[in-house]
């Protein structure tokens, strides 16, 4: 074993390296064996004061899911503009069964849908369009979706946007991952 002030040096950072594996290795430890939810877990979302016109998002499955309360004006719109539309009957769409219908969704007033254009993922956002009519727009390829996640002619987006498996529990409560 050698000595001097070179070897010294060196043991002081051998040392430390080993110290800061140890950390290291302690902290992946930890990482990997802490308890998280089983991936798809339902989301219960309390929506009991989310007031007509506003979008909540949150976050399920590490995807965006919104839940939009629509007003009557906007659910009645939805007819309005079906011409307009890649897939206004959501024949091809990704929806539970209890979603087919002309608002795609089990109550009329409360939209909720996961938050990704389906052309490559981005992330829509609310916009008032032309005529007072809100839309999802979406801004890396200009994407537009009703307020029924429908897909409008003429984008880049190939479907409507995707709605998940959700239930109601009572007026205030929305479980996301369960039907």
């Amino acid at each position: 074993m050698s000595t001097g002030p070179g070897a010294a040096r060196r043991r002081i950072w051998i040392a430390g390296g080993a110290v800061a594996l140890g950390a290291g290795l302690g902290v992946a430890r930890w990482v990997v064996m802490r308890p998280q939810p089983p991936a798809g877990s339902p989301l219960p979302v309390d929506i009991g004061g989310l007031a007509p016109g506003r979008l909540l998002t949150v976050e399920w499955k590490g995807r965006a899911v919104w839940i939009l309360r629509r007003t009557a004006d906007e659910v009645a719109a939805l007819a309005g503009y079906e011409s307009e539309l890649l897939d206004p009957a959501s024949a091809h769409s990704l929806q539970p069964e209890s979603c087919r219908n002309p608002h795609r969704s089990q109550r009329p007033e409360v939209f909720v849908a996961v938050g990704q254009c389906t052309h490559q993922g981005c992330p829509p956002q609310l916009k008032s369009g032309a005529g007072n009519r809100s839309e999802f727009l979406c801004p890396c390829h200009t994407s537009k979706f009703d307020l029924a996640g429908r897909a409008f002619k003429g984008g880049p987006a190939p479907a409507n946007l995707v709605i998940p498996d959700y239930r109601f529990e009572g007026d205030g409560r929305v479980v996301i991952g369960e039907s």
